[in-house]
């Protein structure tokens, strides 16, 4: 490897330059790592529709900016005081920090660190940016990642290592899609065995649910899409139930499921769509007095009225940002459970571009045979 630590890197990446423009792929300038932080050359990165929803101005609409936030690359540099990664490990970007000493941290309640944030601002800890355009303008991150990038730099506190017999793509979907639903069966609730399960939305968050809530012993898990093709997908990660609601449109969401189960309706449900009009139905989709409801994912939507006596009824919903995974702590649980092959992400790739085509995996995010699509750098 040629030194290039203290040297600018001039790279492609993905540029969002407004809401509704196309993506242009654009040669712009890396600098080097600064204390504490590291620089990554990307090796693989994949698709959330939270890239969409960025490119579309939320949560803040910061022009120019480089979306992407899955992905794996190797740490091409470290700066000054890095001491948990060096050059030529392979890692994972993240965007929420554990620092393992804040109260949150310590209370082992939330994954919300307060020394190492969740970033809206789209720059450095220090209110920086490390990446510009060929004229020198400011690019702004998405959180604190751009992984449709070449080269990017973060702050090695929101860097993993991880195992590199993980097949990067598989790696990938667990920066964020895969971990976050995963995780949210017994980070953010404890799915128990026995138990009964709702998923409404089968992207890959919904069949990630749908494994997490097998692995934690749930007698019934109920799939919930308009695509049918989702029915045989969920089955592979563990689904029992499939309800394609577009074949009874005159039904809700939460009636169907109460007629599927006699009455009974379930103990969790979890709401992956990211759409606020769904979230009463996943409510009332849970069992009096017990029910549990997760939200997961963002959508265009930001506000939606909320019917409150399901909720005087005694159950309880949840939001949450990555599910309650704590980076440093819970990652590699599963980082484990993929090397001894007891996770289905290869079920999950179904398209692969390079940079240049970042347009047409948007487009392919659209297609109703698409769950995850990689750019291979």
């Amino acid at each position: 490897m040629c030194d290039t630590t203290s040297k600018t890197i001039t790279c492609k990446a993905a540029i969002s330059r407004g809401i509704g423009e196309l993506l242009k792929v654009e040669e712009i300038q890396v600098d080097p790592p600064r204390a504490t932080e590291v620089r990554i050359k990307m090796m693989c990165a994949s698709l959330c529709h939270t890239d969409v929803l960025c490119c579309n101005g939320l949560p803040f609409p910061l022009f120019p900016r480089i979306p992407g936030h899955e992905g794996v690359g190797m740490v091409e540099s470290v700066g000054e005081g890095v001491t948990e990664v060096k050059e030529g490990d392979i890692v994972m970007p993240t965007y929420i920090g554990e620092c393992g000493k804040c109260n949150n941290c310590v209370s082992g309640k939330s994954n919300l660190c307060h020394t190492y944030p969740f970033p809206f601002n789209g720059l450095m800890p220090d209110g920086t940016s490390r990446m510009s355009t060929s004229d020198g303008t400011r690019i702004y991150h998405l959180f604190t990642c751009s992984t449709w990038s070449e080269y990017t730099v973060i702050d090695a506190n929101y860097v993993v290592k991880f195992d590199p017999r993980i097949p990067l793509p598989h790696a990938s979907f667990m920066s964020c899609g895969y971990s976050t639903g995963f995780d949210s069966t017994w980070r953010e609730v404890q799915v128990h065995k026995g138990s009964t399960v709702a998923i409404i939305g089968l992207g890959a968050v919904g069949l990630a649910v749908i494994e997490g809530a097998r692995t934690q012993g749930a007698a019934r898990i109920i799939g919930v899409d308009i695509n049918e093709k989702k029915r045989t997908k969920g089955e592979v990660f563990g689904m029992t139930d499939f309800i394609n609601p577009s074949k009874d449109s005159n039904k809700r969401i939460s009636e169907l499921i109460n007629e599927l189960t006699g009455g009974l309706v379930v103990d969790y449900c979890f709401q992956c769509m990211g759409v606020a009009s769904f979230l009463n139905e996943a409510i009332e989709s849970t069992k009096v007095g017990i029910g549990s409801t997760v939200m997961i994912g963002g959508g265009n939507e930001t506000s939606g009225h909320i019917n409150f006596i399901p909720l005087f009824c005694g159950r309880t919903v949840k939001g949450s940002i990555f599910c309650g995974i704590r980076t440093k702590s819970d990652l590699p649980i599963i980082f484990d459970k993929c090397l001894n092959k007891e996770l289905h992400l290869e079920e999950l790739l179904t398209h692969e571009v390079s940079l240049d085509e970042i347009n047409k995996a948007l487009k392919l995010m659209k297609q109703p045979d698409c769950i995850k699509v990689i750019i291979k750098y």
